[in-house]
């Protein structure tokens, strides 16, 4: 809120500098929100996970270099909000970011050719359709391009040689969305030969840079560098130097910028202080949630509830009507990350998401460049080979025939060519994309190439849908049955979890919070639980089974872990028995690599009830396995395991 206050107040530039990317992207979306303005503006770190691994984000590629784009404009009022990963990594100078940049204007007068030539030699790839940053197309008199300063790419429409309009388009819908005036053309600017200089530099003199920690901010910076320093190998350092800012130069530029900082705890020259407090957990309590909401409309409080969906608000306000509270709120529709209270304003600004204890995640406006469905579909029909099977929704198998082009209405057109049986063929429109996929079966068996106007695919498609419907039906049955099971419920969290959920010594990721929170959730219910859990290595998923299990075990109950083979029951005995040693709970494992002594011993233990956490491979479906009370079975890489085992 003081951030966008600032804005409105001055004409100065801006620098946010956060201490990760999930706060610095929460920050970004939250001033959105509120300002919902194009000149705030994000600037990531251009690699998906470090610099070392050298993998370039396209999406954060776009957001640094509009960036970039952006500070080209002489007294430019903008907000960039960072983080010190990004800083640290230097962006192109002005000078080569000048030299590489395109600039056009509606009512210009430019030769095409010339432009074609000029983004040849900036790299840029000619395609007939444009789906992805770094391509262009030219059909008749439109010049499409996907500048790499822009989420969306650009449509230019000639008169000639002189700029008709410029309009960003839609990739997928390929409709027109904003008219605009100017432009810039800016190409791939991570090549490594460019010279580079800090952001810092690039920013203008009287920008106001504010910290969250200056100092993790500069420590961080320092050890970027570190990271990614190989010895012994001077022209990688001399490329490193290029790419990245040295902590000594980070602060010594910083010296030239007015700065405040907003953390805590902080000695400044001046402190503003607020009285504002956090939005209250309600954890789903709506006796909690009117009780509080009422103590603050008693004392004049206006109570404003942030939604990103009109629907959410009628629920909640049906909730209040249903229960007989008499809450009047407004509804606003944006939401930020995190509900507020100001004292001095007497107002409450609660989200939705908090009331409803929801996951909240920030957007980035490029996030659609990783996920667009219209651009894999292009990219796909790029690749296709003539010859290659494809499945069209209304017609079946036929064969890719390549693109060709057709005169429409006195307009051009590109449309795809499909080849059926007798060499039967249609064309498809670009536009109708969706009803084409690539054929997708046995590997070295061709299909059936389908015959046009017999409707045997239509009989196929059919049969397909009954065979579909029957599937449904069974699996319907099989859950009606099991919501008629009765299963244990376990109790409400006790102190012990607690404790070892808050001896955990990582901080918990958002999904990590939410996969436990699910779990206990389906443990205290009388129904029996199914739940997957999915996650890449390292992500966490053993720390949620882990307080899954303790869960159980607080409750008397036993459980089993089914793991594949015999290293990972061993690492996961070590793993388990590691984070539960400080707690009143016998953890065993069974495998190959122990002696059958052993076994017997765990395996009457096990039946006395005396074994609370038996972790095991195959072997723990033997007959010989009698558990005392089995309350919860963890299958870990449960893919690697048959159905008759996983039934058992």
């Amino acid at each position: 809120m003081l951030a966008t206050a600032l804005f409105h107040k001055t004409d100065s530039c801006y620098l946010f500098v956060l201490n990760d990317l999930e706060s610095a992207g929460y920050f970004y979306h939250d001033l959105n929100q509120i300002l919902d303005s194009d000149k705030v503006l994000f600037f990531p770190s251009a690699y998906k996970r470090a610099i070392k691994y050298g993998q370039i984000d396209a999406a954060n590629e776009i957001l640094r270099t509009e960036v970039m784009g952006q500070l080209q404009v002489e007294d430019k009022n903008l907000i960039i909000v960072t983080y010190p990963e990004a800083l640290a990594e230097k962006a192109v100078a002005k000078d080569i970011l000048k030299k590489n940049t395109i600039q056009m204007s509606v009512d210009e007068e430019i030769d095409r050719n010339f432009v074609s030539e000029m983004l040849d030699s900036f790299g840029f790839e000619y395609v007939d359709y444009v789906y992805e940053p770094g391509q262009y197309a030219i059909r008749g008199s439109i010049l499409d391009v996907f500048s790499f300063s822009s989420e969306y790419p650009y449509r230019i429409d000639f008169f000639g040689d002189e700029v008709s309009t410029i309009r960003t388009f839609d990739i997928e819908t390929q409709l027109s969305k904003e008219k605009l005036n100017q432009i810039q053309i800016i190409p791939d600017m991570q090549k490594s030969n460019m010279d580079r200089e800090s952001l810092l530099k690039l920013i203008p003199k009287d920008t106001v840079i504010a910290f969250k920690d200056f100092v993790w901010a500069s420590d961080k910076v320092e050890s970027v560098y570190n990271d990614s320093t190989i010895l012994d190998n001077p022209e990688y350092e001399k490329d490193l130097q290029n790419k990245l800012t040295l902590r000594d130069e980070h602060d010594a530029l910083v010296k030239g910028f007015k700065h405040i900082h907003f953390g805590n705890k902080i000695q400044a020259e001046a402190v503003v202080e607020f009285k504002t407090d956090i939005q209250p957990s309600f954890h789903k309590n709506f006796d909690l949630i009117s009780e509080t909401l009422h103590k603050y409309l008693d004392r004049d409080y206006t109570i404003y509830i942030l939604s990103d969906s009109e629907k959410q608000q009628k629920r909640l306000k049906s909730i209040f009507e249903d229960r007989g509270d008499n809450i009047n709120f407004t509804p606003v529709e944006r939401t930020l990350s995190e509900g507020f209270i100001d004292e001095t304003l007497k107002i409450c600004c609660f989200t939705d998401h908090q009331i409803f204890d929801r996951y909240h995640k920030y957007n980035l406006k490029s996030d659609r460049v990783r996920s667009g469905k219209f651009a894999l579909s292009l990219k796909e029909l790029q690749q296709f080979q003539i010859g290659d099977y494809i499945v069209h929704i209304d017609h079946g198998v036929g064969q890719f025939g390549g693109l060709v082009r057709s005169d429409m209405n006195g307009k051009m057109q590109e449309l795809i060519k499909l080849i059926y049986l007798n060499n039967d063929v249609i064309f498809v429109s670009l536009h109708s994309l969706h009803k084409i996929s690539k054929y997708r079966g046995k590997e070295g068996e061709p299909p059936r190439i389908n015959k046009l106007g017999t409707g045997a695919w239509n009989k196929i498609k059919e049969k397909t849908k009954n065979k579909v419907k029957d599937i449904a039906r069974d699996l319907i049955q099989l859950y009606a049955k099991r919501r008629q099971e009765e299963g244990f419920s376990f109790a409400p969290d006790s102190f012990l979890q607690h404790e070892l959920e808050a001896s955990f010594i990582y901080e918990d990721t958002p999904d990590q919070v939410k996969a436990t929170a699910d779990v206990k959730l389906d443990m205290e219910n009388s129904k029996p639980m199914d739940r997957l859990i999915c996650g890449d290595v390292g992500f966490g998923k053993t720390e949620v089974s882990i307080r899954a299990a303790f869960k159980a075990v607080t409750d008397n109950k036993q459980v089993a872990v089914l793991v594949p083979t015999t290293v990972l029951a061993y690492q996961h005995y070590q793993t388990f028995k590691e984070r539960l040693k400080d707690f009143p709970c016998r953890v065993e494992y069974i495998s190959r690599a122990r002696s059958a002594g052993q076994i017997k011993e765990v395996l009457n233990d096990l039946k006395e009830g005396k074994v609370d956490i038996l972790i095991g491979t195959h072997r723990i479906v033997g007959k010989d396995i009698q558990f005392k009370d089995l309350g919860l079975l963890i299958i870990d890489e449960e893919q690697k395991f048959g159905v008759a085992v996983k039934e058992k």
